[in-house]
């Protein structure tokens, strides 16, 4: 429905022969105030994506007054017929049509990915993995959103689209399907997906009578994965030792959201009487539903720190094998159970889970505070 929408939407520009002016600078697309190239850092010689160009104004700003070699993707023939007209013999801008996602998928990585409003016509969760894989570590991403339309409707608190006119010069309405999301959902989002929010703008309508506005999000993929420590409260006695079960198949790393925020393995605290591998088996089964065995479980070693004054202990385990396809379990304190690719974990690990990754692959690039490592006997 939105790619149609956007066709008649350049279908209808061509038959006004609407000219843009250049910008003297970019402006991110509304009104002309807010910032402008400089959030997007440092441009000349880069490698840039603008995601959505429309007619590609901004691509050729870039290129032309900042260095960049800019590739302009749009699904609409309509708006890349415009683009090129205008713009088509500018050197070090590639002018493509594609589906967004798709092209995030072939392409080699960017230095800097930017969308003016482009994002929210995608749904979130097909776009940003995408994102985040053709964005190269220590790369910007930037881009524009709704966050309130003119009548005043504010952001949703869950991932679902909802419908919007657009209302282009010279007449006439356009129905589409946008995301329009909270900040903090957004953030969540973008963290999911191993992408690090650095700064939010807010944009305004400068009219009294329109209740726009828009949030103007800059992005970094970080080199480096964070962690959030433990909380300062003692665990009860026998509860000072725990474990954390690391699963990773052909779909990447085994990861849940806890009630607080944080990303976590799967794992708990010892139970009376339990050994380490059937603690392991029970938190697994109790927390995703997934089953194993006590044979199939490595323990890799005893990470030992302190917090507050409390010892705690937790053993870092690996289990090899598995049985059936994790889920939200009834009571439990960490859901939402969703595999990783290694080279894009999400922001804001447990501190424990972080710990026991770094042991069980070292290279890995997380961030968090020492412990003291005992590994067991192969």
């Amino acid at each position: 429905m939105n790619a149609a929408a956007w066709q008649a939407y350049g279908d209808h520009h061509l038959r006004r022969g609407t000219v843009l002016p250049e910008p003297a600078r970019f402006d991110w697309g509304f009104w002309g105030t807010g910032p402008g190239a400089e959030i997007l850092g440092e441009l000349a010689g880069r490698r840039v994506l603008d995601l959505g160009c429309g007619p590609a104004r901004h691509a050729a700003h870039l290129v032309r007054a900042h260095g960049a070699s800019v590739d302009a993707v749009d699904s609409s023939p309509a708006q890349l017929e415009r683009a090129r007209a205008a713009h088509g013999s500018v050197p070090g801008l590639n002018l493509i049509r594609a589906d967004a996602v798709e092209h995030l998928g072939t392409a080699e990585p960017y230095d800097v990915i930017y969308s003016v409003n482009g994002m929210p016509y995608i749904d979130p969760r097909r776009l940003l993995p995408a994102l985040a894989a053709a964005l190269r570590p220590g790369g910007t991403l930037c881009f524009t959103v709704l966050h309130t339309n003119s009548r005043g409707d504010g952001p949703s608190t869950v991932v679902a689209s909802r419908p919007e006119v657009l209302r282009p010069a010279g007449g006439g309405e356009v129905t589409v399907h946008m995301w329009v999301l909270t900040t903090e959902l957004w953030t969540d989002l973008l963290a999911e997906n191993g992408l690090r929010v650095e700064g939010v703008e807010v944009l305004d309508a400068p009219e009294a009578d329109n209740h726009a506005s828009y949030r103007i999000f800059r992005v970094t993929r970080p080199v480096r994965v964070s962690s959030r420590p433990r909380g300062s409260r003692p665990p009860v006695p026998h509860a000072a030792i725990g474990v954390g079960a690391i699963l990773y198949g052909p779909r990447g790393l085994l990861l849940g959201r806890h009630r607080r925020g944080t990303w976590e393995l799967p794992g708990g605290t010892v139970e009376p009487g339990e050994s380490l591998e059937e603690t392991v088996v029970r938190e697994l089964r109790e927390e995703t539903g997934i089953e194993s065995r006590p044979s199939d479980v490595r323990l890799l070693g005893t990470l030992l720190d302190h917090v507050e004054g409390v010892v705690r202990m937790t053993v870092a385990t690996e289990v090899t094998t598995w049985h059936g396809e994790p889920s939200d379990q009834p009571g439990e304190r960490v859901g939402g159970w969703r595999w990783f690719p290694l080279d894009r974990l999400p922001e804001n690990l447990f501190v424990c889970s972080a710990q026991g990754l770094t042991v069980w692959r070292p290279d890995l690039p997380i961030d968090h505070t020492p412990a003291y490592f005992t590994r067991y006997a192969d």
